[in-house]
């Protein structure tokens, strides 16, 4: 049995590396981002005065109602988190604490991953646009579509843009349009076979869709539970799977017949 003393001297001595490693805690960054609701983008109008969906070689029509793709925005690779920054975001309910490693490749530069984003944005692109061709049956005509939006990477917008390729070639298919006029967001990645995965970030997205007006959010089905935990008042969440489940989700919607289903 070690003496008063020694006793006093042993926790002492143990106490230097737990006091090391707080202090530690405070004046070093912490491998961590902060995530907060992002932009949106209507993708049936005009980023910076450019239209987000342009097609050629066939008719469109004149859309109303929004389609609107969301995003989250979190501090750059190259910023530092602190002790203070992860506290402070840690209780709200508008900001979303993540590993860095979850939200950045580890190891690459800022460069690397603007490229990265980018490159999955073009791929999203050309899946949404081969989706929506197929579903209505014209990936056998001669047809154009181009996707433009500035400042946004990643693969989360292909869905919205394949309902928005679709909405500008045929609406809902009676003369109709796909959002039934009202102003509807969403998230989901798009494979060229039209099924819908997840995301992350959907908890933030609601808000951002809810702060620009929407009162819709389609959300992929595994990530309902993500959505429900913050889902802001006046939002109605639709959980989609596929391209042709969602675009009869949205059908059901506007014209008020049949089943929407629900989170």
């Amino acid at each position: 049995m070690l003496s008063r003393l020694t006793r006093s001297k042993a926790l002492a001595v143990c106490a230097l590396p737990v006091v090391g490693l707080i202090a530690a805690t405070v004046v070093a960054p912490l491998p961590f981002a902060v995530a907060q609701p992002g932009m949106t983008a209507n993708v049936l109008g005009e980023d910076q005065g450019t239209p987000v969906i342009t097609i050629s070689g066939a008719p469109t029509r004149e859309t109303d109602g929004q389609l609107r793709m969301t995003t989250i925005e979190a501090t750059s690779p190259d910023t530092r988190v602190w002790l203070g920054d992860v506290l402070d975001s840690w209780w709200r309910t508008d900001k979303a604490v993540m590993p860095r490693d979850a939200v950045y490749p580890s190891g690459d530069t800022v460069k690397e991953i603007e490229q990265h984003n980018e490159a999955q944005m073009r791929e999203s692109q050309n899946a949404a646009s081969e989706a929506a061709l197929t579903y209505l049956g014209l990936e056998d005509k001669d047809i154009e579509v181009d996707l433009e939006l500035a400042d946004v990477g990643g693969p989360s917008a292909g869905l919205l843009f394949s309902l928005g390729i679709i909405d500008k070639l045929e609406g809902d298919g009676s003369g109709g349009d796909l959002t039934g006029g009202r102003n509807i967001a969403g998230t989901g990645t798009i494979e060229a076979d039209g099924s819908v995965g997840a995301v992350g970030g959907v908890a933030l997205k609601t808000q951002a869709a809810r702060r620009d007006g929407a009162t819709v959010f389609l959300v992929p089905s595994a990530e309902c539970a993500d959505a429900k935990s913050e889902l802001p008042k006046g939002l109605r969440l639709i959980p989609v799977r596929t391209l042709k489940g969602t675009v009869q989700s949205l059908t059901a919607l506007a014209k008020g017949t049949g089943s929407v289903p629900s989170c």
